[in-house]
């Protein structure tokens, strides 16, 4: 991923935060010379052999079948983003876009049974238990389970590289800086707004 150096972070526990918080993400492989995509839920998990990302797919999807042969893939993890008008500015420019952006490189594989059972409970977990009545894997019948077990493969990702883009304005004056937080939180959508608060929480004045 191309990062000037204004936007590059490099902080690790940083970016781990930021896929904790935003973990749905976009796997990239490769089958016979051609690209395959799959979006989907992943979780960060330590292991003793160094840090992996951890998810499933469907069996019919046939993107896990590229994973087998331990290549390398990409996956992608998207924060907030907004539209950038350039009026905005004290002087003329361009408009632009800020976003906040992860990549990941590393080698895939595949797996399934208590390993897969393990990963889906702590799924489970991590989005249900501050329900009311919250899904977790022990109040699901078994023959559910079985059935749905059948449908899915583990995959996991070896993190070999870590990148990330945070592209807030970082580059423009205080003054340009505090008005493109102040035109945002009067835009309509939720997407400008959380870009703002982010931009407020990193502001470098």
């Amino acid at each position: 991923m191309y990062i000037p150096k204004y936007f590059k972070v490099t902080d690790i526990q940083e970016i781990q935060q930021f896929i904790q918080h935003n973990s749905f993400a976009t796997l990239v492989s490769t089958h016979k010379n051609r690209p395959l995509a799959v979006h989907l839920p992943l979780q960060l998990v330590e292991k003793e052999d160094g840090h992996y990302l951890t998810g499933h797919v469907a069996y019919g999807n046939p993107i896990w079948r590229s994973l087998q042969n331990h290549e390398q893939v990409l996956v992608m993890f998207q924060g907030p983003h907004a539209y950038i008008s350039s009026s905005w500015y004290e002087q003329e420019n361009v408009p632009t876009w800020n976003y906040q952006a992860v990549h990941i490189y590393g080698q895939a594989t595949t797996f399934e049974g208590k390993a897969l059972q393990q990963d889906l409970a702590k799924l489970l977990v991590k989005y249900e238990s501050h329900r009311e009545k919250p899904v977790l894997w022990d109040t699901l019948s078994p023959e559910l389970l079985e059935r749905e077990l059948k449908g899915i493969v583990g995959i996991q990702i070896k993190i070999e590289e870590m990148q990330a883009a945070y592209k807030l304005s970082q580059n423009r004056t205080a003054q340009d800086y505090k008005e493109i937080i102040k035109q945002l939180e009067q835009e309509s959508d939720v997407e400008s707004h959380a870009v703002a608060e982010v931009m407020k929480k990193r502001s470098p004045y």
